[in-house]
């Protein structure tokens, strides 16, 4: 059973909502208390793409535990219930749709004509404390409806639900505080392949030619000429030699290849949304004698 001690986490809206088999259907998003006993009745549920769409589910038989709300109720029942704009207070009407499609026992409501309501249901009311109009022609205070707990309603010591400890109220901001998170954004990676191109090399080779010299008798050669036979046949054999390229192939190493990682730092701008709370003073003097006070108040 969800009581008053669970409104501040519920209200955190940090929760996951659960159904009856403890699958996950979204996150919580505002708690809804009724105005007569300040007990939590409703809470809606942020579903969809970012938690952008949110849907209304009554607290009557939801449980907390371990951080987690569970209803009893399927994730279809939840998806599938009439669509309801979150706002301060749920209509009559609204709130009796969404009975009748948890099948919640005395979810229908009545009035008459002189103002009277069902009690087995708190009524909600559509604005402040006051009167709102009822089917038919009787009126009803608008002192017992349902309303919704926001992040305004924690920003100020919650003094809507009478649980104020002194006569000051705090005045609270937000503010907004930026750092980074490191993603993945791609992979490198070193490959090896082999291809084949063309060398051309030019290298001297000598070879040998025959050339035939003539050399006169003379008395330094005479002595040689005259040694052999006057008249005989003979041979002479010179052996001729060139050179012939010779190719060979041998594996050098010529260089090493590594990956390194460079930091760049850039400047990106961001901006969001904060709120601050502002105190008015009605029915009174309001001079802040705070100067932080009084020129937060003037911007």
């Amino acid at each position: 059973m969800i009581t008053k001690e669970n409104i501040d986490i519920l209200a955190g809206g940090n929760a996951n909502v659960l159904d009856n088999s403890g699958n996950k259907i979204g996150s919580v998003g505002q708690l809804y208390l009724d105005d007569r006993t300040e007990d939590p009745s409703w809470v809606t549920v942020k579903t969809g793409l970012f938690g952008m769409s949110e849907t209304f589910v009554p607290l009557t038989e939801a449980t907390y535990d371990g951080g987690d709300l569970r209803v009893p109720y399927t994730k279809d029942e939840v998806k599938d219930a009439p669509r309801v704009d979150p706002g301060s207070h749920l209509s009559p009407e609204e709130e009796d749709r969404l009975y009748r499609h948890y099948n919640v026992a005395g979810g229908t409501r009545t009035t008459t004509g002189t103002g009277t309501r069902d009690t087995n249901v708190s009524n909600t009311r559509t604005g402040t404390a006051g009167t709102a109009s009822t089917a038919g022609t009787g009126t009803y205070t608008g002192d017992a409806g349902t309303r919704g707990v926001t992040d305004r309603d924690r920003l100020t010591d919650r003094d809507t639900a009478g649980r104020t400890t002194d006569d000051a109220m705090t005045r609270s901001e937000e503010q907004l505080h930026v750092g980074t998170e490191r993603h993945e954004t791609g992979r490198a990676r070193l490959r090896k392949y082999v291809v084949t191109e063309n060398v051309t090399r030019t290298v001297p080779v000598t070879r040998e030619e025959v050339r035939v010299e003539r050399e006169p008798i003379t008395d330094r050669n005479v002595g040689d000429a005259m040694s052999g036979p006057d008249l005989r046949e003979d041979e002479h054999e010179v052996t001729l030699h060139e050179e012939r390229p010779v190719v060979d192939k041998e594996t050098v190493p010529v260089e090493r290849v590594r990956l390194e990682k460079d930091t760049v730092t850039d400047q990106e701008t961001v901006s969001d949304e904060v709120r601050k709370e502002r105190i008015e003073a009605d029915g009174a003097d309001d001079r802040l004698r705070d100067d932080t006070l009084g020129r937060d108040r003037d911007r």
